[in-house]
């Protein structure tokens, strides 16, 4: 299968440890070793940057902390193009050799922990295994997405031809690193209705445009309105893992956003937008003012006709409250999804677990075909029934019957009766945009908003992102697309907050995007919309394969199972420009992966 895929061998290192206790000087630069990145200060009350001496009152002081030196291995002992996981005792760093030249930054992925060792090297970062989020070897910043913050980096040094790591131990340990923030400069009565930048959602695209305000050196006030009753917490990690909680799903704590002036407010839910007064009206009848605005509402769950609508425990999965309800009633009892979504899939998948029978009635004849083909569907579909998943396909659900008004039986229209005790409907979704209908921001037919690549509405100082637009696709030509991903949401983000601030950036991520049911995962990247055919690679049979989605004679997208980090090196591949014909992956010999621009 070629050389990229084999597993590198175990290298013993002997490390030699200097421990430097209460380090005196003080490090008084930022966290990833450059200056500051606060410059070209504008008047406050303006879309600006803060001085450099503002930004140093931010920078977290690093006297007195403890250090580490380790020596890890011999220069010889890496070629350009290599990684290594080494450990200096006190933590585990990852070293790099690329151009002849070492560097040494934290080993985890920041996202969900990722060994980045067994990611891609290519031209001054690397790009995770798992999830396709890419570092800064130089400075550790996360430079593509998912993800919020960056890694830690490590002084390296060669004395006589051994390779030595100076770490901070506290940096060994977190394995993360958030990039320094300016903090609002602007006077602020808690109770004033206007914000210079207004940002409704919480979601990943809310999130990383007020991160990235903040970084970037915007001094203004920040305020964040959802709906939602929890601060920002991991939406994916939903329908995978239902037991969990809010807090334990969150992404950034409360004492996060007051320690970086990102206001908050909880459960508001934005019912219209007057363009001209420049004014958003929330549905408890509080009205805020702003200079710009970010629509970042995500989608709803798409509903379906049945009788028996009063019926208790039917649920569309939204909040955490709604997964741990799930959870606990499916236990030991019948569940039924109604819906092939991968929403709809990863609950069947977490149900085998802890109910007694887990039904899912789909319309189509194999969930997964639309996104990844019928090869790939149909092994999909016999690893659930491996796990005692039951299929009703080409079905669609005609009444849920109760006892006592909770869920006890769901009929379908060919006239099958399932035994259910609780209901999960997850029938696709659509953009969350009904409050904009007579805003003069302008919607395709299907209600997306339409924004150009800076993420501009039509609207001059509406900015809009996630699940609710349809943007251009570098990847493909600058075609409008709606990619509803956790990834790209992020990345999304981050351009409209660059573009509020007169800065020019555009979308040219390659869409990345995951799956995972029992204790496997499914890894996509690129855009396969359209595709013609599916060339697999691996055995599906085994649930060992990769699949690359071509259309005429080009690769447009792959899919993999058991065959990390191969699409994160297609990925890369895609991100440089490069085209991948149907020819190149046809043969079965994918060895011409493993170094596309690693050196």
């Amino acid at each position: 299968m070629g050389g990229c895929l084999s597993k590198p061998k175990p290298v013993e290192v002997k490390v030699e440890l200097t421990l430097l206790e209460k380090e005196k000087e003080a490090d008084l630069m930022s966290p990833n070793g450059k200056a500051s990145p606060f410059s070209e200060c504008r008047p406050n009350g303006s879309l600006g940057h803060c001085s450099d001496e503002d930004s140093a009152a931010l920078r977290p002081s690093h006297k007195h902390r403890d250090y580490i030196e380790a020596t890890v291995c011999h220069v010889k002992d890496l070629e350009n193009g290599q990684m290594r996981e080494v450990d200096l005792g006190a933590g585990r760093a990852l070293l790099i050799k690329e151009h002849g030249e070492f560097s040494a930054i934290g080993h985890k992925c920041p996202h969900y922990g990722a060994p980045l060792v067994k990611g891609v090297l290519s031209k001054g970062h690397v790009r995770c295994p798992w999830h396709g989020a890419c570092f800064s070897i130089a400075t550790g910043d996360i430079e593509d997405f998912p993800g919020l913050d960056s890694l830690p980096t490590f002084q390296v040094r060669v004395e006589k031809d051994k390779v030595i790591i100076r770490a901070n131990k506290q940096a060994l340990q977190t394995q993360r690193r958030t990039k320094a923030m300016a903090k609002c400069s602007a006077v602020i009565n808690s109770s004033t209705s206007f914000s210079h930048v207004l940002i409704i959602g919480s979601g990943p695209v809310a999130l990383v445009c007020a991160e990235t305000l903040r970084q970037e050196g915007f001094t203004d006030r920040i305020v964040m309105c959802t709906m939602e009753k929890h601060p920002p917490y991991d939406r994916p990690k939903l329908s995978k893992s239902l037991e969990s909680t809010a807090e334990q799903l969150q992404l950034r704590s409360m004492e996060f956003f007051q320690n970086h002036d990102i206001e908050l407010l909880l459960e508001k839910e934005a019912v219209s937008v007057d363009v001209k007064t420049k004014t958003v009206t929330f549905q408890d009848g509080y009205k805020m003012e702003y200079r710009k605005l970010l629509i970042a509402t995500g989608s709803k769950p798409k509903s379906i006709n049945y009788k028996g609508k009063d019926i208790g425990n039917v649920f569309q999965l939204r909040t955490p409250e709604d997964a741990n309800s799930i959870a606990r009633l499916a236990g030991s009892k019948n569940a039924v999804i109604v819906g092939t979504s991968f929403i709809g899939m990863e609950v069947a998948a977490a149900l085998t677990d802890k109910a007694h029978s887990v039904s899912v009635i789909g319309t189509e004849a194999m969930p997964f075909r639309k996104a990844l083909g019928e090869k790939v569907g149909k092994a999909l579909m016999k690893l659930f029934e491996m796990n005692r998943v039951k299929f009703y396909m080409l079905n669609e659900v005609s009444e849920m019957r109760g006892h006592h008004g909770q869920l006890k039986e769901v009929v379908l229209k060919s006239g099958k009766v399932l035994r259910a005790d609780v209901c999960v409907i997850g029938a696709g979704s659509s953009p969350a945009t009904s409050f904009l209908k007579q805003s003069g921001v302008h919607m395709d037919s299907k209600g997306f908003i339409t924004v150009n690549k800076m993420m501009q509405t039509n609207v001059d100082g509406i900015f809009a992102g996630g699940d609710v637009v349809t943007f251009p696709l570098a990847l493909r030509g600058n075609k409008k697309v709606n990619i509803p991903h956790w990834q790209m949401a992020h990345v999304h983000g981050r351009v409209a907050a660059l573009g509020m601030m007169g800065k020019t950036s555009e979308v040219r991520t390659v869409p990345y995007f995951w799956t995972a049911m029992f204790g496997k995962s499914v890894r996509y990247a690129g855009y396969g919309d359209g595709f013609d055919d599916v060339i697999i690679q691996g055995d599906l049979d085994e649930l060992k394969f990769v699949a690359f989605y071509t259309k005429s004679e080009e690769v447009i997208a792959v899919a993999s199972m058991n065959y990390d980090p191969i699409v994160s090196r297609v990925a890369e591949v895609f991100g440089s420009g490069k085209t991948i014909k149907k020819r190149d992956v046809e043969t079965g010999d994918m060895s011409w992966l493993i170094d596309k621009g690693s050196q």
